[in-house]
């Protein structure tokens, strides 16, 4: 009878064993997981804070693109008027501008 038992010891004794190795896999899988989330972040964090910087350069480049074309279509639409004043003052009849010109004119936009 002592045989019996000492063969299902060693047969809990193998699922114990068994057991064991599962959950410390598991339990390590779990655990690298959870100390490589920081760093995950982190580097999520590092590229939107790096998209953010590209977008705000670029953002800044195209505002100052937008003041130099808006003050040299100020510049060209002053010299328009500048030519249409020359014709008018020798006699001639200046050709009317478009109607998209017509309406920057008229609102300056």
């Amino acid at each position: 009878m002592s045989g019996i038992w000492g063969v299902v010891g060693a047969i809990i004794s193998v699922i114990g064993v068994i057991t064991m190795a599962v959950l410390t896999y598991r339990g390590t899988r779990s655990a690298a997981r959870i100390a490589a989330a920081p760093t995950s972040r982190q580097v999520d964090l590092s590229v939107l804070q790096a998209s953010v910087d590209r977008l705000e350069k670029e953002c800044g480049d195209l505002r100052r693109e937008q003041g130099r074309t808006r003050g040299i279509l100020w510049s060209i639409s002053r010299w328009a008027l500048v030519l249409r004043d020359q014709v008018v003052e020798k006699g001639g009849i200046p050709q009317p501008p478009p109607q998209d010109v017509e309406d920057y004119y008229r609102s300056g936009v």
